[in-house]
């Protein structure tokens, strides 16, 4: 059985690693392949906006006990009325069918008595409602003047924190990744866009920053500490920090990814399309990828940003010339491995050579001082 505390803490002190970094260009390959799949579903395909957007008339069947062929009849119903355009249908709730129109303008009072005839209900449980396109105008111009600011002040923020900007440029380009490809799934599946899902886009950003800059403040960390003891490359230490940080990250994705789970399980079998299951399918497809782009996408890119740097390259020049201890820092604290025979007294072995691997040393400088053999004491008279 896998000890998965103990397989962190490997992780964590080095002693098991995953190589995010050198693996990079196979992290690049599946995020293009999933972002051409999401732009040939918003280009090609298009998304499915709400009727908040496009306008048009709701009508909602209240008390409908048999919803077998609900498409059909409501399709027959709005036909009836003299409505033209495409109809919508899904079921709200247990007994409840909600029904998207072209508007239906002065057709509205025909609209609800051929519906309560067509699912057999009385004409005063059928409610109706007429939406105008301008206000989803409103609401999309306000989400994407929204979007904009944020992502200027967090490129400020970021680059002022780090003090580098590119680390600014790799977090901004994994929000972005992170953005399309949400979108992206949104109109491959024919997902409907309604204001509750643009509020949901904007938050899984806060979300896939927060992981992002928890990742970069362990790689600053983690490279300074590389510069200061050139012990190894820049992007071994931005390697260990991914590392480090894994399980961190895969924790706090499931805990947030359940209570979701849970609430879209919830709202696609009990309440039916809402503000709640807008929302949440949002917020449970914008978190996943935004964990994934924090692992496999912000650190790597910020490793090739930085590679041509000249500290950088001195530095892995450094470590390859004088044969520099690859093997990544252990944290302060945690206790260096002792090869069996070794010398435990705590002095430091003059033998040993910059590669890290002990010279024999003979017998009678183990015990005593160098090259003497301990003496036994004058007898005492």
């Amino acid at each position: 059985m896998i000890n998965f505390a103990q397989v962190g803490n490997d992780l964590y002190t080095g002693k098991r690693s995953i190589d995010f970094i050198k693996r990079q260009k196979t992290w690049y390959a599946i995020s293009s392949v999933l972002i051409v799949l999401a732009l040939v579903g918003i280009f090609v395909k298009g998304l499915n906006f709400g009727i908040e957007f496009r306008g048009g008339s709701e009508f909602r069947v209240q008390g409908v006990t048999n919803s077998q062929g609900y498409e059909e009849k409501a399709q027959s119903a709005i036909s009836t009325a003299g409505i033209p355009g495409n109809v919508i249908s899904t079921i709200v709730g247990q007994d409840t069918v909600r029904v998207q129109s072209e508007a239906a303008s002065d057709r509205t009072e025909q609209a609800r008595a051929a519906l309560a005839k067509a699912f057999g209900v009385k004409e005063s449980s059928v409610s109706a409602s007429l939406i105008g396109p301008s206000w989803g105008a409103s609401v999309s111009q306000q989400a994407i003047r929204g979007l904009v600011v944020f992502l200027v002040l967090v490129t400020i923020v970021m680059a002022l924190y780090f003090r580098t900007w590119k680390m600014a440029v790799a977090g901004l380009v994994a929000l972005l990744h992170d953005l399309v490809i949400t979108v992206g799934i949104y109109a491959l599946f024919g997902f409907e866009i309604t204001p509750s899902s643009m509020i949901g886009f904007l938050t899984i950003l806060g979300y896939s920053l927060y992981d992002t800059v928890v990742v970069f403040d362990k790689v600053r960390e983690n490279t300074g500490d590389a510069f200061r003891t050139r012990r190894m490359t820049y992007s071994a230490a931005a390697n260990l920090a991914v590392n480090q940080t894994l399980v961190r990250s895969i924790n706090t994705t499931v805990v947030a990814l359940l209570p979701i789970a849970a609430v879209l399980f919830v709202g696609f079998t009990l309440l039916g399309p809402g503000t709640l299951l807008d929302l949440s399918l949002a917020l449970f497809i914008g978190i996943a990828v935004g964990a994934y782009s924090s692992i496999f996408i912000a650190t790597p890119l910020l490793v090739d940003l930085r590679r041509n740097e000249p500290a950088v390259k001195e530095l892995a020049k450094y470590v390859e010339r004088h044969g520099a201890n690859t093997r990544p820092e252990a944290p302060a604290g945690t206790p260096e491995p002792v090869a069996v025979g070794a010398d435990t007294t705590g002095a430091a072995d003059p033998g040993a050579t910059r590669a890290g691997t002990p010279r024999p040393v003979h017998k009678y400088a183990q015990a005593g001082p160098r090259n003497q053999p301990k003496r036994a004491p004058k007898s005492q008279r």
